[in-house]
């Protein structure tokens, strides 16, 4: 019996000792093709997929405010070959807003990193009269219901963080929710909707072409690569400041030595100067990737934010 049970040990041991990845890793991203979380996801899985030696596939699984794609990592096996790649609607604003979700929050999750934050900026149709963010707000008390906005899902950071200034404003204007982020810029750029709040990524090649108009950033201070561009806060909304981050995480309970790994390569990935310029720079993004303690924390402090964020925005989605 025990040479038996002796055979077994040594039959797990390489299971066990096999380095990470041991397979191909899919990373889910919880919106559509084609927004930001899909691109980044999609440049930071093929150069791990180069370092590690094995494949990694970006999944879109969108809907339900992001909590299909959730919900399918929350309950996949936690061994660092499915992970996450979201903004802070998953992590936090979902169970903030749900009274049930089929996953348990923010305790679903192994924290991984913070990839990347970057700024938004309010983006109209060029059918709109309004060529500064006065202009907007002025139009849109003189037609109220007129404007509709498109955001990347019910409660979603993009519609809270407007519906929160439209009630600081006093305005109405419609929510149009999406399943991502370019399905709605694609509706704005074709007048379904008529603004937008979004990362300069997906909308100021399309002002640039004058397809579309930028009246706004929603930044504590003017962005850097659009100085003439005033923020919200300098146009009669003081200390207003809207954004979001992309974080990496994976089903609660992975090893930590697989999260260290992880976090270790994505860290390097982020900081290698070519990648940088091409994927991160120039596609508006500002490096954090902290650590997973650190990402730990910053939850906490995150979902006390949101939790009054979305308290004053008065969205509701139950």
């Amino acid at each position: 019996m025990r040479f038996l049970v002796f055979l077994l040990v040594l039959a797990a041991i390489p299971a066990f000792a096999q380095p990470f990845p041991s397979k191909p890793v899919k990373i889910v991203v919880p919106t559509s093709p084609g927004g930001a979380t899909d691109a980044l996801s999609r440049s930071i899985g093929a150069r791990l997929s180069e370092i590690w030696g094995q494949p990694v596939v970006v999944e879109n699984r969108p809907g339900a405010t992001q909590i299909i794609g959730g919900e399918y990592v929350a309950k996949s096996p936690p061994d660092g070959h499915t992970l996450l790649v979201s903004d802070a609607a998953t992590f936090i604003m979902n169970p903030i807003l749900f009274k049930k979700l089929p996953y348990d929050g923010m305790r679903a999750f192994t924290p991984i990193t913070v990839l990347v934050r970057f700024p938004w900026v309010i983006a109209v149709h060029p059918a709109v009269p309004a060529n500064t963010f006065q202009d907007l707000v002025a139009y849109a008390r003189a037609k109220p219901g007129a404007i509709s906005y498109g955001s990347f899902g019910i409660g979603s950071s993009g519609h809270i963080s407007v519906d929160y200034l439209k009630n600081l404003l006093g305005i109405d204007i419609v929510h149009v929710p999406y399943k991502g982020a370019g399905p709605a810029v694609t509706d704005l750029l074709g007048g379904q909707i008529q603004m937008m709040m979004v990362t300069p990524l997906l909308v100021e090649p399309h002002a640039r072409a004058g397809k579309l108009r930028l009246v706004a950033a929603a930044t504590r201070e003017r962005i850097a690569r659009l100085p003439d561009l005033p923020t919200v806060s300098e146009s009669g909304v003081p200390g207003y400041e809207a954004g979001t981050w992309f974080a990496l995480a994976g089903p609660a309970g992975m090893p930590r030595e697989v999260t260290q790994t992880i976090y270790a390569e994505v860290k390097k990935v982020l900081a290698e100067p070519a990648f940088k310029e091409r994927y991160i720079d120039k596609q508006w993004f500002e490096v954090v990737a902290n650590t997973p303690d650190e990402f730990s924390e910053y939850l906490q402090t995150e979902f006390g934010r949101w939790e009054k964020l979305i308290k004053l925005s008065g969205v509701k989605v139950e």
